[in-house]
């Protein structure tokens, strides 16, 4: 048998490549929407694809099973667990395997076994893993964001991402029966092959080892270790990360069928002096310069998504979705240009409408002689104007990081949530935005400046800062998060 495993830093996600080397046939489980990468890992093991499947309906990335399917003739198999509703709506069309619980399907010589392992999402799937060419016993299993190494999957998202209400408590619950029966049926010896490690949404306390074994997890990992369900649904909802707002989106999308893109598409170069119209016009154009770039001087209007490590994560929450966009980059080399495309189309924002280089924010503050820039104001300063009330304080952190500690009556409005929530913004008096150590406030103060509110300013340092200088700090049991 042959094992690879493919990851994504900018996602946090990892795929499978399972392959008999004896046949030549390889499945691949959970791809992204980069199939070509797949192709290329199996040709270099002397592979090819001829299945391709999925643990779960994704929230967090598109989906490349659809794609990978369509560029290699693969057959696809999908869960059909669920009920209604949580199955996929393309399956017959394309002429899916449909998967349940118990089922067994081969790829040469390697046996997957079909376990339903719902909490997560209705439908998920974990497949356990079986090399029959040298043993009759498992020797892994591909879990998704059923179990990770050191935390297991979160239940929560269907109704803090999708929207369906009252469905947490009752994931938390069939996560832990799913749990019980998982870390019962099989030996500890085998191998736990997550589909995420740390960075992702889909966890709160995910480990950066990328694979662990079960033995290992029922000593270490808390959630396997929990015997009693009142106190691990407890634990599993407290704490968990605000999820992207995006999620929403990649869950239709997903379930839906993901347009298959056959490639990603390099966008264009475009004349600096269109820049100019294209704000006017309220196209929405999306700075990808780092945040002090954009801090010390931007075309007001645009909004602030620095490259980086969880450049896909913001520009989900804060750009919208099913209209065309433009970009503004500092590096125009055609590799650089084509990775910022290609990490957009992950997350299902493909419709790029073409690029700037940084040349283009240069000629259109010398054509107007001024330029959009967010002032700092001092901790000191700042500690002072809050007696008078004359300032609003917004914390862009996790509701957890705020509950954990806050500045005294700051109002809470997490970046994932804060395009959906604007109208909570108070434009009366000056804003103060900050949030860990000054990455999401930019990108915070890039969509209010958009949305036309004035006055806003960034706290020097941030919260770490204030913390750090001995400032007084409240915690959730001191205060309730204002405006939530």
């Amino acid at each position: 048998m042959i094992l690879r495993r493919l990851y994504d830093d900018g996602l946090a996600q990892a795929s499978y490549l399972v392959g008999c080397s004896a046949t030549g046939e390889a499945l691949v489980v959970d791809p992204n929407r980069d199939a070509e990468q797949y192709v290329r890992a199996a040709r270099q093991e002397g592979l090819r694809v001829t299945h391709v499947t999925e643990t779960h309906i994704h929230a967090d990335f598109v989906s490349g099973a659809r794609e990978l399917a369509a560029s290699t003739g693969a057959r696809l198999h999908l869960s059909d667990e669920g009920g209604e509703g949580w199955r996929y709506a393309y399956a017959r069309d394309a002429d899916a395997v449909l998967l349940r619980d118990g089922d067994t399907f081969r790829v040469g010589n390697v046996r997957v076994d079909v376990m339903h392992t719902p909490g997560h999402t209705p439908e998920h799937l974990s497949f356990v893993v079986t090399d029959t060419a040298g043993a009759d016993r498992p020797m892994g299993v591909l879990t998704g964001d059923f179990v990770f190494v050191g935390d297991v999957g979160r239940p929560d998202l269907l109704e803090r991402a999708a929207g369906q209400e009252g469905t947490m408590e009752a994931g938390a619950r069939t996560l832990f029966r799913s749990l019980q029966r998982f870390k019962a049926a099989l030996p500890d010896y085998v191998q736990l092959w997550p589909g995420h490690g740390a960075g992702s949404a889909c966890g709160k306390a995910l480990g950066a080892v990328p694979q662990s074994t079960l033995g290992y997890e029922k000593l270490f990992n808390w959630g396997l270790a929990a015997d009693d369900e009142e106190e691990f649904v407890r634990e599993v909802l407290a704490g968990q990360p605000e999820p992207p707002m995006y999620f929403a989106e990649m869950k239709r999308t997903n379930r839906d069928g993901p347009r298959v893109l056959g490639g990603f598409r390099r966008p264009a170069r475009l004349p600096e002096s269109r820049l100019e119209s294209a704000v006017e016009e309220g196209v929405t154009v999306v700075d990808t310069r780092p945040a002090a770039a954009f801090a010390h001087q931007h075309v007001p209007g645009t909004l602030s998504v620095p490259l980086g490590k969880s450049f896909a994560t913001w520009a989900g929450s804060v750009v919208p979705y099913g209209a065309p966009f433009f970009l503004v980059l500092g590096d125009a080399r055609d590799e650089a240009v084509e990775g910022v495309a290609r990490s957009l189309a992950m997350i299902g924002l493909d419709a790029v409408g073409g690029y700037f280089g940084a040349e283009a924010v240069d000629e259109w503050i010398a054509k107007h002689g001024r330029a959009g820039a967010i002032p700092d104001i001092d901790p000191a300063e700042l500690e002072e104007r809050l007696l008078t009330g004359e300032v609003e304080v917004l914390d862009v952190r996790n509701p957890s990081e705020y509950a954990a500690g806050h500045l005294p009556g700051s109002r809470s409005l997490p970046l994932g949530r804060l395009v959906e929530r604007l109208d909570e913004v108070p434009r009366d008096r000056t804003l103060v935005v900050h949030c860990q150590s000054g990455a999401r406030a930019g990108v915070a103060i890039g969509v209010l400046q958009a949305a036309g509110i004035r006055g806003i300013v960034h706290l020097a340092g941030d919260f770490a800062e204030w913390k750090r200088s001995g400032r007084p700090v409240e915690s959730a049991s001191e205060a309730a998060p204002a405006g939530v």
